[in-house]
């Protein structure tokens, strides 16, 4: 236990067994890690013990803190950033500067701080969270307005603030007042330096990324990362604490530009992130003494709400005044300000350092952690409900996105919209799309597989989507991409035939659903439904035992009917191969009118019967 590589293993181990529990339980990641911090630190079982790591920990920190701002900045779309641009920046200034002189005189009034220490505070807590409010965004699902405004100050804010913070602390230690005088061009010097490097080299990753083949297939991921570390460095090399904004500003140039690997690259350093989150808050909170956060008293309790109740209302009301934000997202943006990693990690560094020039920088960070922990525990447990009762919060699984607005598509959103259910088609040729409308139905134009066509059909709410497009090897591209950009929980893929080309094990393979209980060639059902060579039949299953769909419509259905929604009681779902059927559920299918004595003679060995025609 006294080796370095053990704390850090367990370390790494405890942060992902934490945050998987936290999402089954449905409860912030952090305020486990927090937990677990403190329970596996010194002041619990001793067995992650931080001070083994030495000048390691602080390296560690700022290797881990890269990823997570470039992860962040690729995260940021140019064109959301633009329709809240006035508020952003009002919020990144104004309401950043409300927060440091609040913080500094509330820290100096009910703790009794020096001024050194509690303007300190007050600076290092500008800083919120996009380690905490990325994930918490993504579970409560906040209407988008509201949700860019609070992602870019968060990740901006953890950019700009660092480098604020450390300058001050330059002043503070210095011997000389000859730092006051100099820290406004030191600020900005260091923020054109990691601006202009950010650019740069965001730019040269992203042409190095998009040219096929010079990087070897499967090392896109860790090419970018080795880059990513190096731009740290040589930014931090040039302007001290430059780097946090050259990784920001790199990541939001490489997520902004269309390279084929951007999909791939983004997934591996959200899953990275995730893994350097839990490691560094379990070793950060095991870092804090107990007796450090108990010794702040009532006085560190009250300053906490103050923060959150008076400081940070101000804030908002200050940095979107005569803003186009309503009164309800104003409130909500007061509500949701937790602190996250880079608060944590640059309290953790005023501690080494106060403490090397004979300061007691304990408390300091013991303050910051209870701040963290407690913005934490509020926006997590109360940011969904406060966000609904303003009436911010989007539904969620709510439904149906379909790629392909063919004769078979359109019939399909038809029977869905016609028992309640949302259903946006997708599709990139006008003339599809204009016969979609003129149904009445709501279609998208453009490429399904294109990010922004997908965020306009709202993926990330959708309860599930449906590829009905005449290539199958489009629709299982469709399938995964709404997976990952939107995590729907359910996924159909249309199939021409079960052995050949996309195959149904392929499907399987993805989590998939084969739509109309197997595979059917949709282009030949379109052309059948254009031509009127089909009629609609209700049909009741008479089974007492629940049955499978791909079971009960099999290989002598094809070419002669198409299941397309199962009803029970008020609810219709699309129907997949996958589909449990109760007796009395209803089907409604389509039957090619030239096979009706094939489906009379299926009809009649079936566990269904036909109600009505229509």
């Amino acid at each position: 236990m006294n080796s370095p590589a053990f704390t850090i293993s367990i370390a790494l181990a405890m942060g992902m067994i934490a945050q998987s529990v936290a999402r089954h339980i449905k409860i912030p990641g952090i305020v486990l890690l927090l937990a677990v911090g403190v329970l596996l630190g010194p002041d619990g079982a001793n067995i992650i013990r931080p001070a083994l790591l030495g000048e390691a920990l602080p390296l560690l920190v700022g290797f881990a803190v890269a990823v997570i701002l470039f992860e962040g900045g690729m995260n940021l779309r140019i064109t959301r950033l633009q329709r809240e641009g006035r508020t952003i920046r009002q919020l990144i200034s104004v309401g950043a500067l409300v927060t440091a002189i609040g913080g500094t005189l509330t820290a100096k009034l009910l703790m009794s701080w020096d001024w050194n220490t509690a303007i300190l505070f007050g600076i290092l807590i500008i800083v919120t969270g996009p380690t905490v409010i990325t994930p918490l965004l993504r579970r409560i699902k906040l209407r988008q307005s509201v949700a860019t405004v609070l992602e870019a100050e968060g990740i901006l804010l953890d950019a700009i603030g660092a480098i604020v913070a450390v300058v001050a602390l330059e002043v503070v230690v210095s011997p000389s007042g000859y730092t006051l005088l100099a820290s406004p061009f030191m600020i900005l010097g260091r923020l054109l330096v990691g601006s202009l490097l950010g650019i740069i080299g965001g730019f040269i990753m992203a042409w190095l990324l998009g040219i096929r083949k010079l990087v070897p297939e499967g090392l896109e991921n860790v090419f970018t990362l080795s880059l990513v570390f190096a731009l740290f460095q040589i930014s931090n090399a040039l302007s001290h604490e430059s780097g946090i904004v050259a990784v920001t500003i790199a990541g939001m140039v490489v997520g902004n530009r269309k390279t084929i690997v951007r999909r791939e690259l983004m997934e591996f350093k959200e899953q990275l992130t995730v893994m350097l989150i839990g490691m560094l808050f379990i070793l950060l909170a095991a870092d804090v003494r107990l007796n450090a956060v108990m010794s702040l008293g009532m006085g560190g309790f009250y300053t906490v709400l103050i923060l959150m109740f008076v400081i940070r209302p101000l804030n908002i009301f200050f940095g979107t005044f005569n803003s186009n934000l309503k009164v309800k997202q104003k409130v909500l943006l007061a509500w949701i300000a937790p602190r996250g990693i880079v608060a944590a990690a640059v309290a953790s560094y005023f501690a080494i350092e106060l403490d090397k020039h004979g300061m007691d920088g304990s408390q300091l960070r013991a303050m910051v952690f209870l701040l963290i922990a407690v913005t934490v525990l509020s926006a997590g447990l109360t940011g969904g409900f406060v966000a609904k009762l303003l009436g911010l919060k989007r539904q969620s699984e709510h439904g149906w996105v379909i790629l392909g607005a063919n004769a078979v598509g359109r019939a399909l959103a038809k029977l869905l919209s016609t028992g309640g259910e949302v259903v946006v088609l997708i599709d990139n040729n006008p003339s599809l799309c204009r016969l979609a409308e003129k149904d009445g139905l709501k279609v998208i134009y453009g490429n399904g597989l294109e990010e922004s066509v997908l965020l306009r059909a709202e993926i990330d709410i959708r309860k599930g989507v449906i590829g009905l497009s005449e290539n199958e090897e489009v629709n299982m591209l469709f399938a995964q991409r709404s997976k990952e950009e939107g995590k729907v929980p359910e996924t159909f893929i249309g199939i021409k035939r079960e052995n050949e080309g996309v195959t149904a094990e392929m499907v399987a393979e993805v989590g998939g659903n084969i739509p109309f209980a197997r595979a059917r060639d949709l282009e030949k059902w379109s052309v059948w439904i254009r031509h009127a060579q089909v009629e609609t039949y209700k049909l009741i299953c008479q089974s007492d035992d629940d049955v499978t769909a791909g079971d009960t419509f099999g290989k002598d259905t094809e070419g002669v009917l198409i299941p397309l929604t199962s009803k029970r009681k008020s609810k219709v779902i699309p129907l997949g191969h996958l589909t449990e059927l109760k007796k009395d559920d209803q089907i409604t299918c389509m039957v090619l009118t030239e096979k009706k004595d094939q489906f009379n003679a299926w009809l009649a060995k079936s566990v269904f019967s036909s109600n009505t025609i229509s």
